[in-house]
This record gives C-alpha cells, sequence and structure tokens, in this order.
C-alpha cells in the first residue's frame, strides 16, 4: 500500500504528492533588518533559498475592510502588490499589501518593488520619507483556502490556510500599510517570536 497525501491538479487529475518538508515561518519584530529580508533570512535557516514574484497597480481605490484598516475612505486611492514568496522555486505563502497613495505619491518608495529602494520592505521604506514606523498589529485565524489561492499555492482547494492581518503603524498612530498574508498549513509553520522589553 502506498502513503502519501493527494493532490488535485487543474485540467489533469489527482495525484500523490511528492513529500514537503514544513517550512518555518517567524513573525517577529525583532526580524526586521536594515538590508536584507527577513524572508530570506527565514529560509536560510532552514538551508532553503527565499525569493518572490510581485506584481504592483498604482491608484487602485480601497475597498471598504481594506480602507477601514488603513483608517481611509472606502475608495481612497491606495498602491496595491501582490507577491507571491518561494523557497527553493515552490511557493509558501502569498501577500497583498496595500498602502495609501496619498502617503508615498511624488516620492522614491511609491513602488514598493521598484526604484531605489525597492524589496526594501515597509519599515525600511517608510523611513527614506520621514515616517517612522513604530509596530504592527497582526491577526491570524485558519480558514480554507479559495480556488485562486490553493492554485497559486499548489494546494488543494480547500485546504486549510492561515489568514493574518497585518497592519504596520507609525509612531503618531497612522496606518502606513496593511497586508492579507496566506500561509498553508501543509506546507508551513507559523511561529512568533516576542521579545521581552527590560
Amino acid at each position: 500500500m502506498t502513503c502519501g497525501v493527494l493532490e488535485g491538479r487543474a485540467g489533469s487529475g489527482t495525484y500523490v504528492a511528492e513529500p514537503r518538508q514544513r517550512v518555518r515561518v517567524v513573525r517577529s519584530s525583532a526580524r526586521e533588518q536594515p538590508e536584507g529580508s527577513p524572508f530570506r533570512a527565514d529560509m536560510k535557516a532552514v538551508g532553503k533559498h527565499g525569493d518572490w514574484e510581485s506584481r504592483t497597480d498604482a491608484k487602485v481605490p480601497a475597498p471598504a475592510e481594506i480602507a477601514a484598516r488603513l483608517g481611509i475612505a472606502e475608495g481612497e486611492l491606495c498602491v496595491r502588490t501582490s507577491y507571491e514568496f518561494l523557497a527553493d522555486g515552490r511557493p509558501v505563502q502569498l501577500s497583498t499589501s496595500w498602502e495609501p497613495y496619498d502617503l508615498t505619491a511624488g516620492t522614491l518608495v511609491v513602488l514598493p518593488e521598484g526604484g531605489p529602494h525597492a524589496g526594501a520592505g515597509v519599515v525600511n521604506r517608510m523611513a527614506v520619507i520621514g515616517i517612522t514606523v513604530s509596530h504592527a498589529v497582526e491577526q491570524p485565524e485558519p480558514r480554507q483556502a479559495t480556488a485562486e489561492e490553493a492554485s497559486l499555492l499548489g494546494i488543494q482547494k480547500a485546504a486549510l490556510v492561515t489568514h493574518i492581518r497585518r497592519t504596520y503603524y507609525s509612531d503618531q498612530g497612522r496606518p502606513v500599510e496593511t497586508a492579507n498574508i496566506v500561509v498553508p498549513a501543509a506546507h508551513c509553520e507559523i511561529v512568533y517570536e516576542i521579545p521581552i522589553n527590560r
């Protein structure tokens, strides 16, 4: 008898999936780095090459839920960036980021993955325009993957994922970015690291 996990492939059928080691994804303020990516550091720690693909759309009207999280009016313009995070070329995490357009318009950091500060991360990019990010709030919840998420992540439709709603805030209390992060439970374990200030 063969043991394995089945995976469906759209338009092709059902197959026994090759075993995959779960990747550790660390969520921690201590992992924000002046140089480099926390995701790449996580992947390096488990012997994998971390990378990502992204697509940015400028001047996208904010849907109601995103507007509420950013403290702006529904329909106000945002810069939306969709990410597919890869470990050794295989997708392990999705993220869609929203930033208020009026915050970065006309600056060198208006495009998160373009210009001289491409890929520097929210904290470092905001610092370039004089905004100090003081903290982030994350709200994780389990749910089933949508058909689109399952297709992008290479998992079964309705497989379990952890959906994290993350929002970065400036030291003035203004939300400067919010993101929907989707992590497949079968491929990743999420670990929260909590620094203790003394």
